[in-house]
């Protein structure tokens, strides 16, 4: 027997737990639904209230019973919650408003019981949806602010529920007149005092039964003040101050064929934003309200399955003439608290909301309004206080405005204007955000910054004299319109910082993606680069990113794409150390050539240092004839043409020079307009005297001055001397 009892005593134990956590959660649901049944069947549906009380326990018992038995969570716990319920009150007024103000003999309570299935029957469809689509974690993205600005409105919502709860009347500016009514502000104040009772007490402590007894205690003392003022029971019940109890509670299908023939489908296209608000609210306090018990009790969630349990859920609810639910946080944390572990709390909880069926009339009559209409009071303003002003502390300036302006455009013109715009504001706010984050990570220069490869003393110190001719940009992120123009604009400044860039690379390695307007960017900065003889390479370039560079137009041959940084750099460094060799043999030829010319190699470094290289492309003209003769060219490498006006409108050459020639230095010396157009006829590279530096010379060093005018007489007198003899010969 003694080895029996061990055996069986841990399971025992584990049931027992999981009936007094179910119980201790039972308290909550029982309150809250009480409270959520006079919120949704209020004002013109207040008759009714008996029905919502019966609808309310059958949505928290099939709610409770079905999460129990599916949910990755196994102590889990599911009811009514104060959004959803919040959500269906503003559906079943908005329907029944709507009937009688087009036909008020028409019947409202069917229509009204017709929707709210449909409801649930379709919210449970879209979170099934979303649970085997894998589409629940979307909602995820849906920007916070919108989020908590949807949730603030259902708070202010709350309030303005339990206002109609406490005084029978909707608080709007044409009925402001009856709130005047010295019984009303009674009745509001004692609702405030009992929702001040609450945040002092069970807000701070949160024990699993202070909610209860509370409730139960602000009964009792609102009956004894009755009793005190000379009040009865039934007196009560006529001034307001309590409800008319239901003799029991009643019960109504949905699916009446009556119901369904005179259904105001007229109504339904008003209702769509409604019904879409519901939908909305329901998953995202389900994904929500999972996520804060993961975080909770620290343990993780599988959210497809939470969605479907909750789909299926919500569809058996709304079979049965119930509306929408989820899974709550606070009763699960309690249940879970209290030892609840296993299913069979969930299981008790609807066992419980099951057994009110039958006692929740009797506790009805009792209840004061302003007891549970404090309650409302009481959670419509903590979730305003937590969306309102605990957000401000998590959220920037920009953010925290654009959730009060979702919260005014939801209570202003409905959820879906308020969704619609908020995401419309959160993607701005988010676009205006990610553009100050810096596309750049770093920047580098080819004189620091260089490729693996070892060289030779001589490339390093090119490289180290030359290296600034290559510019590199290692970008990051993903580049949108905002940071790409950025981009745009930091590259302009580069260049314009570095004039003697050559060679300008990207790096794409870290980024993310690229959009058309960013692709629009990268245009404008290879056509800046375009102008500045400037060569783009890009660096581990995306498969995504080459297909909107290319369909922007960006990439040509011109542009050079490599796999590796490295790789791009030796490139780059062999181009640069390639050229400036070479510029280093076409100086030394220059120096012999102008040695030979002024006799002295200190000459030829003088002269050097005045002339100014240029490099023209064949066909290139170098000056035009008219022009003012203010330069001469020596002309180092290649070949130039001398070109007149031809009769026939064209031009035809006279005179061809090559390296090692001069030209123009009449001109220079006699100031008189160019009497002719030169023309490279070849890739050529010339080194121009202008008439400035010309003069600069005479007057600093005349010797040297002195020495070119020679120069220009001899070359001069060369010419001369060939025209003569072409002339001799012409006239043989």
């Amino acid at each position: 027997m003694s080895a029996r009892t061990v055996s069986f005593h841990p399971p025992l134990a584990r049931a027992l737990n999981d009936v007094l956590g179910g119980t201790a959660a039972s308290v909550l649901t029982v309150t809250f639904g009480l409270s959520y049944a006079l919120l949704i069947f209020a004002g013109p549906l207040a008759p009714y209230l008996s029905y919502g009380v019966g609808s309310t326990f059958i949505t928290s018992a099939i709610i409770a019973a079905i999460l129990a038995l599916g949910s990755s969570l196994p102590f889990a716990v599911g009811a009514p919650d104060s959004s959803t319920a919040a959500m269906t009150g503003i559906l079943a007024s908005s329907l029944a408003e709507r009937i009688i103000a087009t036909d008020p003999a028409a019947p409202v309570l069917g229509p009204v019981f017709l929707t709210l299935a449909m409801a649930s029957i379709l919210t449970g469809v879209v979170l099934c949806g979303f649970g085997l689509t894998r589409m629940g974690r979307a909602i995820r993205y849906v920007p916070y602010p919108v989020v908590g600005g949807f949730l603030g409105a259902t708070g202010c919502l709350i309030l303005l529920g339990a206002v109609r709860v406490i005084t029978g009347q909707r608080l709007q500016l044409a009925t402001l007149d009856s709130f005047a009514n010295l019984m009303t502000l009674y009745e509001l104040a004692a609702a405030c005092a009992m929702a001040l009772v609450l945040y002092l007490t069970w807000h701070r402590s949160r024990t699993p039964f202070g909610l209860p007894v509370i409730l139960i205690v602000g009964t009792i003392a609102a009956h004894l003040a009755f009793r005190l003022f000379g009040i009865s029971t039934t007196e009560a019940q006529s001034l307001g101050w309590t409800f008319q109890p239901p003799s029991q509670i009643a019960f109504m299908s949905p699916w009446d064929v009556t119901a369904i023939a005179h259904y105001p489908w007229f109504a339904l296209p008003d209702l769509t934003g409604n019904l879409i608000a519901v939908i909305f609210v329901t998953a995202s306090s389900t994904l929500f309200n999972t996520t804060g018990i993961e975080v909770a009790i620290h343990r993780e969630a599988d959210l497809e399955r939470e969605l479907n349990v909750t789909g299926i859920a919500n569809m058996l609810s709304g079979v049965l003439g119930g509306y929408t639910g989820c899974i709550s946080v606070s009763r699960s944390v309690l249940n879970f608290s209290a030892g609840g572990s296993g299913r069979l709390s969930g299981l008790t909880t609807a066992a419980i909301s099951a057994l009110m069926l039958i006692v929740a009339p009797a506790l009805l009559g009792y209840m004061p309004k302003f007891v549970l209409g404090g309650l409302l009071l009481y959670l419509g303003a903590d979730t305003l206080h937590k969306w309102i002003v605990q957000s401000r502390r998590r959220l920037s300036l920009t953010e925290y405005l654009s959730l009060l302006a979702i919260i005014g455009i939801i209570l202003q013109w409905g959820f879906i204007a308020g969704i619609l715009i908020g995401v419309v504001i959160g993607c701005g706010t988010f676009a205006l955000s990610a553009s100050r984050i810096n596309s750049i990570k770093f920047a580098f220069d080819g004189s620091e910054y260089r490729s693996s490869l070892d060289r030779s003393r001589d490339d390093q110190t090119i490289l180290s004299a030359h290296g600034s001719e290559v510019q590199g940009l290692n970008l990051q992120s993903y580049l949108f319109f905002g940071s790409a123009n950025r981009l745009y604009q930091h590259v302009k400044a580069l260049l314009a910082r570095h004039r003697a860039c050559r060679y300008l690379i990207f790096d794409f390695k870290l980024v993310t993606g690229i959009d058309s307007s960013a692709a629009f960017s990268f245009a404008q900065i290879k056509r800046t680069a375009q102008d500045r003889g400037i060569r783009l390479v890009l660096v581990h370039l995306p498969v995504m990113a080459e297909k909107a560079l290319r369909s922007s137009e960006f990439i040509s041959p011109d542009v050079l794409i490599m796999s590796e940084l490295d790789h791009a750099l030796e490139w780059c460094e062999n181009e640069i150390i390639a050229q400036h060799q070479g510029r280093v043999r076409e100086e030394a030829n220059l120096r012999e050539w102008f040695t030979q010319i002024l006799g002295t190699e200190d000459d030829a470094f003088e002269l050097m240092h005045r002339c100014e290289r240029i490099e023209v492309k064949a066909g290139q003209t170098v000056v035009s004839a008219g022009e003012a003769a203010d330069s001469m060219h020596f002309i180092l490498d290649g070949r130039v043409g001398v070109m007149i006006a031809a009769e026939n409108g064209g031009t035809s050459r006279v005179r061809s020079l090559g390296r090692y020639t001069t030209i123009g230095e009449m001109g220079l010396v006699s100031h008189a307009p160019r009497s002719a157009t030169i023309q490279a006829e070849v890739a050529s590279v010339l080194y121009a005297l202008t008439a400035q530096q010309f003069e600069a010379i005479k007057r600093e060093h005349p010797v040297l001055g002195q020495k070119l005018l020679t120069y220009f007489v001899s070359v001069m007198a060369e010419r001369l001397s060939f025209a003569n003899r072409m002339i001799a010969v012409l006239r043989r």
